[in-house]
């Protein structure tokens, strides 16, 4: 078993490049089947979740070539399977993306239910009442979601509440569907919008991504297309609390202060000095850290990927602060963690109260998820002492390189044989 062995008390200090967004690519690469076409997808994440995928659409019978992690071709003109079945789509939450994009292309789709991060409940009924609106059959079967259609029309779909993913999965099928499909209450995320603009790039006619209503006028054929993914927010705000975090001074390269501009807003209230340019963003730490209260909105307010990593932050700043989870019911696994290094946390429901202390202190600790894997590397970054992280298949899951790049602004992390 592999674990990261953090020697903590170091700034971090230089220059980071930020990858391509995870939440952007596990949708691109799907939505490169609607394609009967030849796709090159370029920044991509070097994460698992995207190698995942690609043996996903080799599975399906594309053909896929990969000379760089970064850049991928997809030739999706030698589809000859629309089962996505097994373990490979049990093992991610994105894999349900296939189902949108099969359907969109053949009518037709089977998908092994999802899992991901157990940070909640995450049904699927809106992708489901969103494919039945355009006309198919959904069932599920054996923990296996079949979708069937013999004709998609498009139509009008209100969501009941905010999905990125059902945004996304009804904005595929609706692609190629005959008519105008209309999402409203649609989720308004960058890579909601990153990936219309893909779907675009490919000849769908998708406008108002980036707004609560979402207007596809579906087509018959899509061609292939060069396109690359943005850079990803959750990354970039990652770095972002590192550095405030460790008092650190980090040059952070290839983002969209746009999109960070509620987690700067925080930092910026907590006293950290921020600096922002065209596509760059400096953070300066402070010794003192003031405290504010957090509550986890969709887009464009706090994201809840980074709510976790913002734990660590508040724990060791001055007074007492609230972090309110409204996205995720079960999101606060990681705080009995932090406890094993010297955190006051108080959870109740969906409310962190935390107390600051001067100091957390190395202990052997997990990451429950994906973002609370992040969260106990900078825990480590600010502990006295050293700090073992296990668990580290949620980490590898979704950020690229992790350890390499907290090395390169001076960290002192070692994945380790266990």
């Amino acid at each position: 078993m592999e674990k990261l062995l953090i020697k903590g008390g170091k700034k971090l200090k230089g220059k980071i490049r930020i990858g391509g967004a995870k939440n952007a690519a596990v949708a691109i690469l799907p939505a490169a089947i609607l394609s009967n076409d030849i796709c090159c997808i370029d920044n991509l994440p070097n994460i698992n979740d995207v190698r995942q995928l690609k043996n996903i659409l080799l599975d399906l019978g594309a053909e896929v070539k990969q000379d760089h992690y970064s850049k991928m071709k997809i030739d999706a003109t030698t589809i000859n399977n629309v089962e996505a079945l097994g373990e490979r789509p049990r093992s991610m939450r994105a894999s349900y993306y296939f189902l949108g994009a099969l359907l969109g292309r053949f009518k037709k789709a089977a998908v092994s239910l999802p899992g991901g991060c157990n940070i909640g409940v995450r049904p699927i009924d809106q992708h489901i009442k969103g494919f039945e609106a355009l006309g198919a059959k959904v069932t599920i079967e054996h923990g296996i979601v079949y979708a069937e259609a013999d004709q998609l029309i498009g139509a009008p779909i209100f969501l009941d509440v905010v999905s990125v993913g059902a945004t996304i999965n009804i904005m595929l099928a609706a692609s190629r569907a005959k008519g105008i499909t209309t999402i409203e209450n649609a989720a308004k995320e960058p890579h909601v919008v990153d990936v219309a603009n893909f779907l675009n790039s490919m000849g769908a006619d998708i406008k108002g991504a980036g707004t609560d209503v979402i207007r596809i006028k579906g087509v018959d054929q899509m061609h292939g297309s060069e396109y690359s993914v943005i850079p990803d927010q959750i990354e970039a705000g990652t770095y972002m609390l590192a550095a405030a975090a460790t008092k650190g001074n980090v040059f952070i390269e290839n983002v969209i202060p746009k999109h960070l501009e509620s987690i700067t807003a925080k930092l910026e209230e907590m006293g950290v000095q921020v600096e922002k340019y065209d596509d760059s963003i400096r953070i300066v730490g402070k010794d003192h850290l003031k405290r504010v209260n957090i509550k986890t909105q969709p887009y464009p307010g706090f994201p809840t990927d980074l709510q976790q990593p913002m734990t660590v932050l508040l724990s060791i700043a001055d007074g007492t602060s609230i972090v309110t989870e409204s996205i995720w019911e079960n999101r606060f696994l990681h705080v009995d963690e932090l406890k094993r290094m010297g955190a006051n946390i108080k959870v109740e429901g969906r409310t962190a109260i935390i107390y600051g202390v001067k100091k957390l202190l190395g202990a052997e600790v997990k990451a429950t998820d994906l973002r609370a894997g992040a969260a106990m590397v900078i825990a480590g970054l600010i502990a006295e002492g050293e700090t073992l992280v296990g668990n580290l298949i949620h980490i590898d899951r979704g950020y690229e390189e992790l350890e390499e790049k907290m090395n390169s602004l001076g960290a002192d992390i070692r994945r380790i044989e266990v």
